[in-house]
């Protein structure tokens, strides 16, 4: 059956890849004809315009992957079905189970090229696509939004009121110390900045006060060097910064996290998940749409891929809805990321008891 596994895996990739390629340039001309006047407005040189086309295929080929593998899969089984190719298949002897390896080892290849591309790839890709849409489409400050609450420590909790990025420089700090719900210290400065040279922070104008169990110590100065948990990168990071960063620089500001005791940890382990979670979901819907478009049936494939655009927006929407309990403080964040692949392997396993034999 070597041939036929061949003559599988090259069908349903080719068909995967223009059915990846046809919905990223359906969806990029639709982005591009809403930002059309805004690009012309902000005068967008056209070599960036198409720089942000290609990064935003990369984010959208990853968005869509349930929906083109499943498209694909149910396209090429409904079609050999139609020919009766697997009923021939099934006569000679083959089972199902074997008549299956073909497509789990497609699949198994694009979870493969999923997984290189989120971890390596996507991360980049959605960097500059938010660069481009923070330079061009959306209004800049010369400061980064006010009023930061940083947790840096176990115990240890920053603020700032104001930080402005072109010198480093934040107004109105202050560092407290807590611990069992109690004030333990308090540091307050009108400025800081960073000292680039040193790589720690210079506090002007500085007051401490520290309570203890007989009173309370008050200390002050114009200058002090200090060395914090944060740099300047901190204040400036994009809502969705986990979703820029490489797979090994996400374990690695994951475990800086943990060292903080800071507190959006979880967003960075739940995308960490994520990533490891998306690639089997491309072995599950093949899996399902095989079973689901192996019979034949007298209408036609329409019915089948109209099957397979809902099965798949429903797995889309399970994984959104699961994703959103994990980052709201799900108490199994990874049984939660992982639900939308145990409840379609479930049915997955449930739809194989009525495969033809």
């Amino acid at each position: 059956m070597k041939i036929l596994d061949k003559l599988i895996i090259k069908e349903f990739l080719k068909t995967y890849f223009f059915v990846v390629i046809m919905l990223i340039l359906v969806v990029l001309v639709l982005d591009f004809t809403e930002k059309n006047d805004k690009y012309i407005q902000n005068q967008v040189p056209a070599w960036e315009i198409l720089q942000y086309m290609g990064n935003y295929g990369l984010y959208l080929n990853n968005l869509l992957t349930p929906i083109t593998v499943f498209i694909a899969v149910i396209f090429i089984t409904s079609k050999m079905a139609g020919r009766t190719e697997i009923v021939a298949i099934l006569s000679s002897g083959v089972s199902f189970v074997r008549m299956l390896q073909p497509f789990l080892f497609g699949a198994a290849m694009i979870g493969m090229i999923s997984f290189l591309l989120n971890g390596w790839v996507l991360p980049v890709a959605t960097q500059k696509v938010t660069e481009f849409r923070m330079k061009y489409l959306e209004s800049t400050a010369a400061s980064s939004e006010g009023n930061h609450h940083i947790k840096v420590g176990p115990n240890t909790y920053a603020y700032i009121s104001r930080f402005y990025k072109s010198g480093n420089t934040g107004y109105s700090f202050t560092l407290e110390e807590i611990k069992d719900g109690q004030l333990l210290s308090k540091l307050h400065s009108d400025r800081i900045q960073w000292d680039t040279a040193k790589n720690v922070w210079r506090l002007e104008n500085w007051k401490l006060r520290e309570l203890n169990e007989v009173g309370e110590t008050y200390t002050v100065g114009t200058e002090l060097d200090t060395i914090l948990s944060i740099t300047p990168a901190d204040f400036d990071l994009p809502p969705n910064h986990h979703e820029t960063l490489k797979l090994p620089e996400l374990s690695r500001q994951i475990r800086i996290l943990e060292d903080r005791g800071a507190d959006n940890v979880s967003f960075y382990r739940i995308e960490r998940y994520v990533r490891f979670m998306s690639p089997f979901a491309a072995i599950i819907l093949t899996f399902i749409g095989v079973i689901m478009s192996s019979r034949k049936t007298r209408g036609g494939s329409g019915f089948q891929i109209a099957m397979g655009f809902l099965m798949a927006f429903v797995y889309i929407l399970l994984f959104i809805l699961s994703r959103t309990f994990a980052e709201n403080g799900s108490e199994y964040p990874i049984l939660a990321v992982w639900m939308p692949n145990i409840i379609f392997a479930l049915t997955g396993l449930i739809l194989y008891k009525t495969v033809p034999r």
